[in-house]
């Protein structure tokens, strides 16, 4: 049995979440999210909690879901009162971002630049060397910022490219520094 799964989802104030059929919708003051209900699960909502249940305990596909029902509810609740933020950092030398219109134009080297449009919802914005992804959708959030950095990951020799805000990359020793200790 999940132990995140037992947990009740407190619904903030200023948000309501309702059952309709297999879904489940929050909505808040940044906006509404829907959820489909997997068949082994059931959701109820009482007062200002959500309380998520199996309907067969003993199936291992509803084990898995039961959780994972919970963990997807409760990110709707943070979503859409809050939202999620994602930070990329740009290392380099000419590397650089900016907005025009909604869309992100990003100078990393290439003998083009590269445009990104965001998906509805999403909202990116540029603060120096820093690329801010924000939304309600954490899983959308966090889809942009990857797809965001694999345009240039960070390379291990001199830390060149697009890593998350806090990210440590490993550096590697290049073949001058390795000659000199091989004596």
């Amino acid at each position: 049995m999940s132990k995140i799964g037992k947990k009740p989802v407190s619904v903030k104030e200023g948000v309501s979440a309702q059952v309709q059929g297999h879904e489940v919708k929050i909505t808040g003051p940044k906006g509404s999210l829907l959820f489909k209900i997997p068949n082994g699960v059931s959701v109820d909502i009482s007062e200002n909690k959500i309380q998520i249940s199996q309907k067969n305990k003993n199936k291992e596909e509803n084990k898995a879901l039961y959780g994972l029902t919970r963990s997807m509810i409760n990110n709707m609740v943070i979503g859409v009162s809050e939202g999620f933020e994602k930070r990329l950092e740009l290392s380099g030398v000419g590397y650089r971002a900016q907005i025009v219109g909604a869309d992100l134009t990003l100078h990393l080297g290439f003998s083009h630049p590269v445009k990104i449009t965001p998906p509805e919802g999403i909202k990116l914005s540029v603060a120096e060397n820093n690329i801010i992804i924000s939304g309600m959708d954490k899983a959308l959030v966090g889809d942009i910022a990857s797809k965001i950095r694999s345009i240039r990951p960070p390379e291990p020799y001199k830390g060149k490219g697009i890593k998350y805000k806090g990210e440590k990359i490993r550096r590697k020793a290049g073949k001058a520094a390795k000659a000199v200790g091989t004596k």
